[in-house]
């Protein structure tokens, strides 16, 4: 199965997600939010096509992350090849976050999506709104863009925010990246 990338796999992240992280930088996104920091994922043309057992070599070779980061383009309009990037992510015990477009309730909505989201910890949710845009805000772009835990939201069937984190950990993975 392939998957089409607008990039290589960018390890070391520390912006994209709580921790050290990996990210998927899917190509090819519907929404064309005004002010996207990324508009050059938008078409579903650009970039690259990679087989996903290519994707799991590097994944497997990663040394010091805490997790995966699916983000673009819009990762739900590639769910297949994401949903098998995130179950073998989850065998060798990474978490995953992923950031769409589409609401919590959308995805619900969309067989394939659902079945991604059963293997996403944390999902940053709705369109980026250039009007709600705030530096201040960590992990997201807009006001209007939620911060999910997922699990949490499947099994009580309503959506469950995240609005703490431990700011201790972070700062001992910003020591571990410098040292």
């Amino acid at each position: 199965m392939k998957i089409r990338l607008a990039q290589s796999l960018e390890s070391d992240s520390i912006v994209d997600g709580q921790g050290v992280r990996t990210v998927i930088w899917t190509q090819g996104c519907r929404h064309n939010c005004k002010g996207c920091h990324n508009p050059l994922t938008h078409s579903f043309t650009s970039g690259f096509l990679i087989d996903i057992e290519e994707i799991k070599k590097e994944i497997a070779n990663l040394k010091i992350q805490d997790g995966i980061t699916f983000s673009g383009g819009d990762p739900m309009c590639q769910p297949l090849p994401c949903l098998e990037i995130a179950k073998y992510c989850k065998q060798l015990g990474l978490n995953i976050w992923c950031y769409t477009g589409y609401t919590f309730e959308q995805l619900l909505e969309m067989d394939t999506a659902k079945e991604f989201l059963k293997y996403i910890d944390v999902l940053v949710d709705s369109k980026f709104i250039l009007e709600q845009r705030s530096l201040d805000l960590k992990f997201k772009g807009s006001r209007n863009q939620r911060i999910i835990d997922v699990k949490k939201s499947l099994e009580n069937k309503q959506v469950i925010l995240i609005t703490k984190y431990d700011k201790e950990v972070i700062k001992e993975v910003k020591k571990e990246i410098y040292i």
